[in-house]
């Protein structure tokens, strides 16, 4: 087969990625939230300095021991007080009316609170109930940039992709943040992006290279940011040399 003519050769290049009129260069920073009910891993999140806000559900709840509807309800106010940022409460009902009675309940307990709501029909319909009231709200159980479209037209606040999840069943969960980064740009939605289920490291940084405006992970995988052991081993060597250095001058 013949080459092709030089003319005809054209190189392939990425369309360049729009930004919205929210999204003006330079003036956002990834966001990084902890997905947890432990206090204590709050407060170390939050003693960093890095800390955004927080992220709960039924299961995180349990893990800490915290049952009951009034225990619940207080131990979102004591997220509260620790960190100064977004804390989404999750609603427990399926059902539209169910779903406004807690998240207007939940919303109520502190201005930082952002109503959790699952990615069902119901689901959407309470979204643009809370828009509509000025409630903040978490669209979650995301897996697909359809749904993710329609949690932005809803006016939800954040929408949580779960790559992770997405990771467990051979689709590549990133590519599902990069997706909607290019959607919601196109268009202008100011739904943010909050990269759930993220697992590691990695995770965080990939999903910082295609836009994603806040990752919400556990303590483990933000510690792990940290680590380099040219680092460790770079820091050692200093140290040693001060103390080198120090004894001669004995």
């Amino acid at each position: 087969m013949e080459p092709r003519p030089l003319a005809m050769q054209v190189p392939r290049f990425a369309a360049p990625r729009l930004l919205s009129p929210s999204r003006t260069v330079g003036m956002n920073h990834m966001k990084f939230f902890i997905d947890t009910a432990s206090l204590a891993q709050i407060k170390e999140a939050q003693d960093l300095g890095v800390l955004d806000g927080v992220t709960t559900n039924p299961s995180l709840m349990a893990k800490e021991g915290i049952s009951g509807e009034e225990r619940v309800r207080q131990h979102y106010v004591d997220i509260c007080k620790i960190v100064d940022g977004p804390v989404s409460a999750e609603v427990i009902s399926t059902d539209y009316e169910g779903m406004v009675r807690e998240g207007e309940s939940l919303a109520a307990l502190h201005p930082n609170i952002v109503v959790k709501v699952p990615m069902i029909r119901d689901g959407v319909k309470a979204l643009k109930h809370f828009s509509n009231k000025g409630i903040k709200t978490n669209c979650t159980l995301v897996f697909s940039a359809g749904q993710a479209l329609l949690a932005a037209k809803a006016g939800a606040t954040f929408v949580s992709p779960f790559i992770g999840r997405l990771d467990d069943v051979s689709t590549d969960g990133v590519r599902l943040i990069e997706q909607i980064r290019t959607i919601y740009d196109n268009y202008g939605y100011a739904t943010e992006i909050l990269a759930a289920s993220v697992r590691h490291p990695m995770h965080i940084i990939h999903c910082a290279e295609v836009g994603a405006d806040v990752a919400t992970c556990p303590l483990s995988a933000i510690l792990a940011l940290f680590d380099h052991p040219l680092t460790t081993i770079g820091l050692e060597k200093f140290l040693a040399d001060h103390r080198k250095a120090a004894a001669v001058k004995a």
